[in-house]
């Protein structure tokens, strides 16, 4: 049995539905940490286990009978990284065979702006370091991000961030779900690790480009300073923390650090991923 963590968020449930196009839903169970919100599941016809992140006793419960465990990282909360640590130490001591893990691609975690996704590489040194056997799937960022990073207002102001020419190969989340899925379901757990990107890389100024030619409306990317984009966000009320937040990652964007292309995505769906094009069609509903 393969118990999905994080399985009513996006990715989780994107896995959880390719899965059972080639499992059996006997074979599949979803972590939740509200009984509640289980119904999604439930519907599925699939079991659900109740545990948290931040309760051990409760995570090797869960995982009891359980094989194979995937563990969707968590978000920013500040204990992130031990809460994933719970979930390894408890795979361990449940007696579960294999542990995969949602990590990020990235050109080189000494030097990353953003120090969110330290975390993802910290994560799998431990997993590494457990005993247990592992794949982890270093996933580009998901081009479902575009919306937020751009704004509602995107077709009237155009996009304006600090990313200067930076390149990302974004991709779908839900080639990435179909992918990990695929994985799963093939008993890989060799101590594996995949990187699942785009077939190309992208600026912002091609997704305004893209963006334009779908819509039928000039969409121009401008690029900002980090200090003037900083300011904008200030006199809209912004956090000062979301502020931070979206500056680590436009840096790193500028960086290079987004721009890791592989071929595996391609190989392990069968296909080649949606372009950007394609992604955003679906994304802005155009």
């Amino acid at each position: 049995m393969i118990l999905i963590t994080g399985a009513t968020g996006h990715i989780g449930m994107a896995v959880i539905q390719q899965l059972l196009t080639k499992l059996a839903p006997s074979q599949v169970a979803g972590l939740v940490r509200n009984a509640a919100k289980a119904a999604p599941l439930q519907e599925l016809g699939i079991a659900t286990r109740l545990g948290d992140y931040d309760d051990p006793a409760a995570l090797e419960r869960a995982m009891q009978g359980i094989d194979k465990v995937l563990l969707v990282s968590g978000g920013g909360d500040d204990h992130g990284l031990q809460q994933h640590y719970n979930v390894v130490d408890a795979a361990k001591r449940a007696g579960v065979s294999c542990i995969a893990y949602t990590g990020r691609a990235l050109q080189d975690r000494d030097s990353l702006a953003n120090e969110l996704m330290v975390r993802h590489f910290q994560t799998e040194d431990y997993i590494k370091a457990s005993g247990l056997r592992y794949v982890l799937f270093r996933n580009i960022l998901y081009m479902d991000t575009l919306p937020q990073f751009v704004g509602p207002a995107v077709f009237e102001s155009g996009i304006n961030l600090p990313a200067s020419e930076g390149r990302v190969s974004f991709a779908l989340r839900s080639d990435m779900g179909e992918a990990i899925a695929n994985v799963l379901a093939e008993g890989d757990c060799e101590n594996r690790t995949y990187t699942f990107t785009n077939t190309e890389t992208y600026s912002f100024a091609d997704v305004a480009a893209a963006l334009s030619e779908l819509s039928g409306k000039e969409v121009r990317y401008t690029a900002l300073a980090d200090e003037t984009f900083a300011a904008n966000m200030k006199a809209r009320n912004v956090p000062e923390s979301v502020t931070r937040f979206v500056l680590g990652f436009m840096t790193d964007i500028k960086h290079g650090q987004e721009s890791v292309v592989s071929d595996e995505l391609q190989q392990v769906l069968g296909r080649k991923p949606a372009s950007l094009q394609e992604g955003l069609k679906t994304l802005f509903a155009l």
